[in-house]
């Protein structure tokens, strides 16, 4: 939990360092959520061993501490999607400004009109590209945490089973139900990534 506001408190860093520095302190986040990431796994297996009474209590502390990082992994890719945007634009303006034209030049001559129409339709594809990939990277997360919602249901329903002693066949079958969303959970992640590959290549 300390480390999980250690990095919501470092995040400020990201809108106030420069260019310069911008991407240490987005390697640094990243490495602090990967490990945060990693100790949540050794907590979850923890508390799985607790005793039966903690152990409701244990697991659901651990689902929301993930879900608070899950969050601060997608502000973090949402930040590093705008400054690559702007980054790019910023890019294609000095390399605008940076051509030279001679006046008897016919042929390197540019319509203003035209180069105006082309600048607006390339900012406005670029924030659709933005929507776009906002929406599927929020959806990849709502996908994500489903899965996790599924996987601590799926332990639920297998202890309740245990516990009231159920046969081996209605196990197996919330064994099957399980792998099947998981399948269709994976599907649609694939066809989200497919769709937001095939907009970005029709768009750039």
């Amino acid at each position: 939990d300390r480390q999980v506001h250690e990095v919501q408190s470092y995040m400020g860093r990201l809108e106030t360092s420069d260019k310069e520095s911008v991407h240490l302190v987005e390697n640094e986040l990243q490495a602090r959520i990967d490990n945060i990431f990693s100790n949540l796994e050794r907590l979850e297996i923890l508390s799985s061993k607790e005793p039966p009474n903690k152990r409701q209590n244990a697991k659901l502390r651990v689902d929301q501490l993930k879900y608070d990082v899950q969050h601060l992994q997608t502000a973090l890719r949402n930040f590093q999607h705008r400054r690559y945007l702007r980054e790019q634009q910023e890019r294609q303006r000095e390399e605008l400004l940076a051509r030279t034209f001679t006046a008897n030049d016919s042929a390197t001559t540019i319509p203003i009109d035209e180069t105006l129409q082309y600048n607006e339709s390339l900012q406005s594809a670029h924030r659709g590209m933005d929507d776009l990939i906002g929406s599927g990277t929020n959806i990849l997360q709502g996908l994500r945490d489903q899965r996790v919602t599924l996987k601590g249901t799926h332990k639920k329903i297998l202890d309740v089973a245990n516990m009231l002693g159920l046969s081996n066949t209605v196990m197996r079958l919330i064994e099957k139900r399980a792998f099947q969303d998981k399948f269709l959970m994976l599907g649609g992640m694939a066809v989200t990534c497919v769709i937001m590959f095939l907009v970005v290549q029709y768009l750039t």
